[in-house]
């Protein structure tokens, strides 16, 4: 299972060693391209006693706990449940924990229980838990970050279309069919 390392052995060998000045295998420029572990970025926290009063962009994550007042366009939007955004979030994923007050457009949109939504949501795929408060209409689409407020009045007439779903906080899904 271990072998005996032969430079620890005593022995003609090892004193022959200690006259010769030892040698460093060379090394290639690749192996120290760079001195950062290629790790992915942590996210920015927005802790809760900070207000931004504007708009944030980033091809990164961010994590919401204070108020934006304000559009988000972020990788992954993280809305902690002491934060409240008035404005447009869009992002790949978006988890909500706290208040957004305006659209959400998303690739993967999850509500949790203690999430208050008020406006619509367009999204690839949805997860709304028991308990979410929620009002506004919900639409699917295969590319949600295509679309943008210039195109708005277009999005304005495609709802009529398209079924939708429009929930309210004291209103739950059924699967009973009568």
């Amino acid at each position: 299972m271990f072998s005996k390392s032969k430079i620890n052995e005593p022995g003609p060998k090892a004193e022959a060693d200690k006259t010769t000045p030892p040698t460093t295998p060379a090394r290639s420029s690749m192996e120290f391209t760079s001195s950062a572990p290629k790790t992915k970025a942590a996210a920015s926290v927005l802790s809760s006693d900070l207000t931004i009063t504007g708009n944030l962009r980033t091809t990164g994550d961010i994590q919401v706990e204070g108020t934006v007042e304000g559009d988000i366009r972020a990788h992954l939007l993280t809305v902690g449940e002491t934060a409240t955004i008035r404005g447009e979030i869009v992002a790949d994923d978006i988890v909500v924990n706290g208040r957004v007050i305006g659209r959400v457009r998303g690739l993967k949109v999850r509500l949790t229980s203690t999430a208050r939504v008020e406006g619509d949501i367009i999204h690839k795929t949805i997860a709304i838990e028991s308990g979410a408060h929620f009002e506004g209409s919900v639409q699917r689409q295969d590319d949600p970050l295509a679309t943008g407020r210039a195109s708005g009045s277009a999005q304005a007439a495609a709802p009529a279309a398209a079924p939708q779903a429009s929930f309210t906080s004291s209103q739950k899904p059924s699967a009973d069919k009568e």
